[in-house]
């Protein structure tokens, strides 16, 4: 591609204007719809958004987090590598689908120097992603941290199950306690629980119900993230593992297998302090930039739209040279 070589001709055909006022002050008046629509206007000399992106630098922090967002229905998803860690969570990478190759060839097209900065890469449990950071950073599978929110997604959907069986078993015999509680063993004690309500919980978590069991279980798992010594996390871990997996729950002992699996990622989270809570901001931002646009044709616009809001690509037209 010969960026500077292209003139005030028509590079909309390719490259659509993504919308009537660009750069900083763009503010209410850009639409992010006009992105999808087929402009004739030139952007002028070396401003198409496939030459901006040729020129957009990366610089790389040392920690990443990776997930993937919807681009259209029928399981289609693009992968975002972000800065967790930045101010801006500047969205750093999109690729298209959720394989391997999807992150991988981002980190494998980086730099030795740049890839050896690299200390954590947090994700979910995608095996895809655990595989591609194993194989493409230097000592790789030690990078791997494991979000602490996904673990406890996993950790409620087996309360849930383990509820809904029981309830089943005891509605038999017309035992109504359980009825309509889904969402008080989901809630956060410290944080989500009035006074009033916990009381009102209170008959409920200390009872032998196998429900009670499960939350029990379900909030160790969360006193040993958030409180356990940083120095004895494995430690801490491997005992709740066998609390859980003598529960006798099956969801559960699930939950407790993968756990001990990805041990060494979970630990890593706690100490690095990293979860990939912002991915999940970014892909609420990027829905709603696919809502506003009524969707998007193909992926390369959408990628561009990524960038532009959240990547810091800089599509300001540049004056057109005499």
């Amino acid at each position: 591609m010969r960026c500077s070589s292209v003139g005030p001709s028509a590079l909309a055909e390719d490259h659509p204007r993504p919308g009537r006022r660009l750069g900083p002050d763009a503010g209410d008046e850009f639409r992010p719809h006009d992105a999808d629509r087929d402009h004739r206007r030139p952007y002028g000399a070396g401003s198409s958004a496939a030459c901006r992106l040729a020129r957009r630098t990366v610089d790389l922090p040392e920690a990443l987090a990776v997930d993937e967002t919807s681009f259209q229905k029928r399981h289609e998803y693009v992968t975002i590598v972000h800065d967790p860690r930045g101010l801006k969570k500047r969205v750093l990478h999109v690729a298209d689908g959720r394989g391997k190759e999807s992150l991988k060839g981002f980190l494998s097209g980086l730099s030795a120097e740049q890839r050896g900065r690299v200390k954590v890469v947090a994700m979910d449990m995608h095996e895809p992603y655990i595989r591609a950071v194993a194989e493409a950073l230097p000592d790789g599978e030690n990078k791997v941290a494991f979000d602490k929110f996904h673990v406890a997604m996993h950790l409620g959907d087996a309360v849930n199950k383990v509820r809904r069986e029981e309830h089943a078993v005891l509605q038999t015999v017309g035992d109504q306690r359980l009825k309509g509680t889904r969402f008080l063993w989901l809630y956060n004690p410290e944080r989500s629980m009035t006074d009033k309500k916990w009381r009102s919980f209170e008959s409920l978590r200390s009872s032998t119900l196998k429900t009670a069991r499960a939350w029990s279980i379900k909030e160790a798992a969360m006193e040993v993230w958030d409180h356990a010594p940083r120095d004895a996390l494995e430690s801490q871990w491997m005992k709740w593992y066998g609390w859980a997996i003598r529960s006798q729950l099956e969801p559960v002992k699930a939950v407790a297998r993968m756990v001990k699996r990805h041990l060494g990622g979970i630990v890593l989270a706690a100490k690095a302090s990293i979860t990939n809570a912002s991915a999940e901001g970014l892909n609420s931002v990027v829905q709603m930039l696919k809502h506003v646009a009524h969707g998007y044709r193909n992926r390369e616009r959408f990628r561009n739209a990524i960038y532009f809001h959240l990547g810091g690509l800089d599509l300001y037209p540049r004056a057109i040279e005499a």
